[in-house]
């Protein structure tokens, strides 16, 4: 017997053969999937992908609609633990050396594709120009889940170095060549990780001045019948100035805290009750993260900012508490005498759920949302390849910064010896700016479903150059990696790089 709406408890049943079957057969492709495109194209992540778009909406739509919406939930879940955990590894020392250059490279990675929608869509197909702001926009972001995954992958890969490399190089990285290369830890990644941040705040702030486009428009023939209603309103500045200062705020005010308040009390009060009890340390630790987590993300969602940077930041505010690591180097994970570190016990607890579980529903959830069957218009499949090869070519001008920068710091350093132009760190920023994933499906349905200005057809040609875009990048960043992954790692100027506290 069913229970009522109105029962206070769920009726305890045993699920239908047939459904148990289905997950288990979804899990189990998930990773079939994810293993036969890490092997044949360097890119798990875009097997998962393909399953998400068999097993939901878009082409056999197997899985319980339910089913679907709770894996995306599940999956955005996965999303703000691959951001996190980044902000957990990531190097700030490089971080705060490199802001100027990702500050650059950001600039150029939404700047160019919206330029580029503009000259296209508006200049060529004859779009209307909001048309090709909002397609423009949901372009100009860069996939940070994908972004991280990536870095994670090739970090577990072994890579192997070019036959043209010195021999002192290859005695350099014969650790990295047998185990593989932790590129968060290189000075490229940092800035590719800062980069696809800040293009990812840009997109997300856009999003609040596309969301409130049929606002705006509304309150300006509102203003003409009424001055009051008008007035009373919120203005287009605070549209678009909200999640602008709410995201310069969070980005400023986190490290102050860090260094000045949270910090000290945590050296003093926190972690010496840690070491004494170190059986608790993982405890402790997994605690103060969830509540670290939950405080940044709700901050960031209320103040108005993304979620995502509120992930990143909690992150990044968390491995700044412990004290710096000393010059000597220390087992991964761990403080500066071998106690348990954040990034250790987030792989102790949720690396195995992470890898198998949340990860793959992020990247399956991204195959739920493509509407497969509204891209084969003739018109439309060749109008979505050229764009898509258009809006490839934007991300990898991202990359122009790291010889242009090399030509700079050897002009104002005029004693030190020429370099040569290091064409592969710069290639693999390029290459993983390309793919847009989350935000950049995120932002165009948003300019579908709650503006009157996104045509059908321009919807259907964003979404080719979003999709392929997020299959092309993994791919040449797999391919790259295989080919030159030591290299980039032993460049002295774009590699790993020493600490410096």
């Amino acid at each position: 017997m069913a229970a009522h709406e109105n029962s206070t408890f769920l009726e305890y049943r045993e699920p239908n053969v047939i459904r148990i079957l289905t997950l288990i057969s979804f899990f189990l492709f998930l990773a079939l999937a994810e293993w036969l495109a890490d092997r044949f194209l360097r890119a798990p992540l875009v097997g998962q992908i393909i399953v998400g778009l068999l097993y939901g909406l878009p082409l056999a739509n197997i899985l319980v609609l339910d089913w679907q919406e709770t894996f995306l939930a599940l999956g955005y879940l996965g999303l703000i633990l691959i951001i996190f955990e980044g902000g957990l590894t990531i190097r700030l020392d490089l971080l705060r050396r490199n802001l100027v250059l990702s500050v650059a490279a950001a600039l150029i990675g939404v700047l160019a594709p919206i330029a580029l929608s503009f000259a296209l869509l508006y200049a060529g197909f004859g779009s209307a120009p909001l048309e090709a702001f909002i397609v423009g926009t949901a372009l100009c972001s860069t996939s940070l889940g994908t972004t991280f995954a990536i870095l994670s992958s090739a970090s577990k890969a072994k890579t192997h170095p070019s036959e043209t490399q010195a021999d002192s190089d290859q005695t350099l990285c014969a650790g990295p060549s047998r185990t593989g290369v932790d590129y968060s830890q290189t000075r490229v990644g940092t800035v590719l990780v800062s980069a696809a941040l800040i293009d990812d705040v840009c997109g997300l702030v856009l999003i609040s001045v596309i969301h409130n486009l049929r606002d705006v428009a509304g309150l300006e023939a509102a203003g003409t019948s009424s001055g009051h209603e008008a007035s009373s309103s919120p203005s287009l500045g605070w549209i678009i100035g909200r999640p602008v200062l709410a995201s310069a705020l969070l980005a400023l005010l986190t490290p102050a805290v860090a260094m000045f308040a949270a910090g000290p009390a945590y050296r003093r009060f926190f972690e010496p009750r840690i070491r004494a009890a170190r059986r608790w340390a993982r405890l402790a630790n997994v605690l103060l993260m969830a509540v670290v987590l939950s405080a940044f993300l709700a901050i960031a969602a209320y103040a108005g900012a993304s979620m995502l940077l509120g992930a990143f930041l909690a992150g990044a505010f968390l491995s700044s508490l412990p004290p710096q690591a000393p010059a000597e180097p220390q087992p991964s994970g761990t403080d500066g005498d071998g106690a348990p570190g954040f990034a250790d016990t987030f792989d102790h607890y949720l690396g195995a759920p992470q890898r198998f579980v949340f990860q793959p529903l992020f990247f399956a959830s991204i195959g739920f949302a493509i509407p497969f069957g509204e891209l084969w218009a003739g018109e439309v499949i060749w109008k979505g390849i050229v764009y898509t090869v258009l809006m490839a070519l934007g991300k990898l001008m991202v990359g122009v910064v790291v010889p242009a920068w090399d030509l700079l710091a050897h002009r104002l350093l005029k004693h030190q010896q020429p370099h040569a132009l290091g064409w592969r760190p710069a290639a693999l920023l390029g290459a993983a700016m390309v793919a847009r994933g989350e935000i950049g499906l995120l932002v165009i349905q948003v300019g579908l479903n709650e503006t009157p200005f996104l045509s059908q057809k321009a919807f259907a040609i964003g979404v080719w150059a979003i999709v392929l875009n997020t299959i092309l990048g993994p791919v040449m960043v797999g391919a790259l990696l295989t080919r030159a992954g030591t290299d980039i790692a032993a460049d002295v100027r774009w590699g790993v790089q020493a600490k410096t506290g």
